[in-house]
């Protein structure tokens, strides 16, 4: 597939839905003209049949001349072959249209999905990102179907009027008024069907984020007792969607029943007609035949025609979605060429946590999700308008520059599939002599040992073939593996016993040395390394000083880092 932002089409096209699918196929021309041509062709050539078969009548049957009707009985096979092989292509192509325009979709999500970085769970929920990949994706591909059969369906529709033209313009005028007719009938449905779709996607999407929420904090849901009134909302929010879908069938089934039921009634009054004629003496019986055999062919074109119309009013509602996230604008990205330098400090004036260029901080708090706030600020993943770099509001400095000099290792991010070396690599061209440093730093040498002492050892997707503290521990050689000027850690040894814990604090410490550095934790044997330790309470600095100092001179923390039997109300009782 081509880059999906360059080439002849331009970068995608997000001003309407219609405008979108239309980009869907501009990016693929030839693809595009290729379908058109197969679906074109394979339909004019259910044309020809009715054709030869008429000739075989008047010019074989009447005067009895067998080898007239084996003549154009071999004409019919053969042209029955070459639509077969028509069809195969048609087919084909328009498989890979289909195809090419779902990865397509699915590339600019996920490109856009990068350019919003941080600023994207914050917009738009991952259930409907989600929903977006599997089920909007595949509903837009549908839609381009048209470019093949369809337009083919239309050229037949229009070649078969033109040949009734010829032998009666009533049965052209039947035809052609036809075709409109069927469409105002279906169109109420068609507009009902639209509105049905649009409000199950909507529903969807959100019963998407419900559910990932759901899955993903089904450990503290148990534990709050919680569990049971979230499944009950979500078991009635799935009724509810189940309805929706309901409703959604209910136009599907009309729209189905009538599209296959009225061409039926038009090729009953086209034979009609004809029949008439034919008595009157208007029609010769292989004209007759022709007209019975035309009419049976429209049945094809007008199906397609249906299953078209419904395809394409699927993809609007599916490609709205895709240009309203599209249309989703990451934080504004200023730039000032007032760089700091390394040693400058980190402010977060929000929090009151100031680290000090080459030092190593440690923040504690009795809520992990009041430390994380402030790292995710510190590294400008969340809004970072209280946070200065020396004397730069850091929200006022080049994204690019601040993402290469400031990095944040997660426990929850993301292992894409690859190579151990690749992994550890990241985005970088370390060689391997550095990976294996940011290994042993990270005390993760045992995980290079578990996978066969290879660097090129595969590493399964997200970090399946992992156990929670080995995954832990590559994302921190992955972030050590960058050598940013500024490192923030979110609990970096919560999965591991205390013996790697005693590793890893030593590690961070030696690899460290000379650059800031910023950790969230509770642990003793992290703390107790620091150079500085901020304590906070309600998300703001109470104390700041070494672990031994806060030991002595803090209650609270006292409590809270030997796990005594008032840390869970450390912060209350500050």
């Amino acid at each position: 597939m081509d880059d999906p932002t360059a080439g002849r089409a331009g970068p995608p096209d997000s001003r309407s839905p219609l405008r979108f699918l239309w980009w869907l196929v501009r990016s693929q021309r030839r693809r595009s003209l290729a379908g058109t041509f197969y679906g074109t062709a394979w339909m004019l050539g259910l044309t020809v049949q009715p054709y030869l078969l008429s000739r075989a009548v008047d010019d074989g049957l009447r005067p009895g001349r067998t080898g007239v009707v084996l003549g154009w009985s071999a004409a019919m096979l053969g042209f029955g072959l070459l639509n077969t092989v028509l069809a195969w292509c048609r087919h084909r192509t328009m498989t890979l249209v289909r195809n090419d325009a779902s990865f397509r979709t699915i590339a600019v999500v996920l490109r856009h999905s990068v350019r919003l970085g941080a600023t994207l769970p914050r917009q738009v929920s991952a259930g409907e990102v989600v929903t977006i990949g599997i089920s909007d994706v595949s509903r837009i591909a549908m839609a381009l179907t048209f470019i093949g059969p369809g337009v083919g369906a239309v050229i037949c529709y229009l070649t078969v009027a033109a040949i009734l033209l010829t032998l009666s313009p009533l049965l052209a005028l039947v035809v052609l008024l036809g075709l409109p007719v069927l469409a105002l009938t279906l169109r109420p449905l068609m507009v009902r069907q639209q509105a049905a779709e649009s409000r199950f996607r909507d529903h969807q999407g959100r019963l998407t984020a419900r559910f990932e929420d759901l899955a993903g904090g089904l450990r503290v849901l148990n534990g709050l007792g919680g569990k049971d009134v979230y499944a009950a909302r979500y078991r009635a929010d799935s009724q509810a969607l189940r309805a929706e879908g309901y409703r959604v069938g209910s136009a599907v089934s009309w729209i189905q029943a009538l599209g296959g039921g009225l061409p039926v009634l038009l090729l009953a009054a086209v034979t009609w007609l004809g029949a008439r004629l034919a008595v009157e003496g208007d029609l010769t019986p292989g004209q007759l035949t022709a007209v019975f055999a035309y009419a049976a062919v429209l049945v094809a074109p007008v199906y397609f025609l249906i299953e078209n119309s419904q395809d394409i009013g699927r993809a609007l509602v599916c490609a709205r979605r895709v240009t309203d996230f599209l249309h989703l604008a990451p934080d504004p990205d200023h730039g000032t060429d007032r760089l700091p330098v390394p040693t400058a400090e980190l402010i977060d004036h929000e929090s009151g946590v100031r680290l000090a260029p080459g030092e190593l901080t440690v923040l504690a708090a009795a809520r992990p999700a009041d430390t994380a706030a402030v790292v995710e600020r510190l590294a400008r993943l969340a809004p970072a308008a209280t946070v200065t770099w020396g004397d730069t509001p850091l929200a006022d400095l080049p994204l690019a520059d601040v993402r290469s000099r400031i990095t944040l290792a997660e426990n929850e991010a993301t292992l894409f599939a690859g190579t151990l070396r690749e992994t550890v690599r990241g985005r970088t061209d370390a060689p391997d002599e550095t990976l294996l440093s940011a290994l042993e730093t990270a005390a993760a040498l045992d995980l290079l040992g578990s996978l066969g002492g290879r660097l090129d050892a595969p590493i399964a997707a997200d970090g399946r073939n992992l156990s929670g503290g080995q995954r832990q521990r590559l994302c921190l050689a992955r972030a050590l593996t960058a050598e940013p000027d500024v490192l923030l850690a979110v609990e970096p040894t919560s999965a591991v016993d205390a013996h790697t814990e005693a590793a890893m604090a030593a590690g961070l410490r030696a690899a460290r040395a000379g650059r800031t550095t910023a950790l969230t934790s509770t642990s003793p044997l992290l703390l107790d390394r620091a150079d500085t330790v901020h304590y906070l309470v309600d998300g703001k600095v109470a104390a700041v000083g070494t672990h031994r100092e806060l030991l002595r001179t803090q209650p609270g923390y006292r409590s809270l880092v030997t796990r005594g039997p008032d840390s869970e109300n450390a912060e209350v009782a500050e």
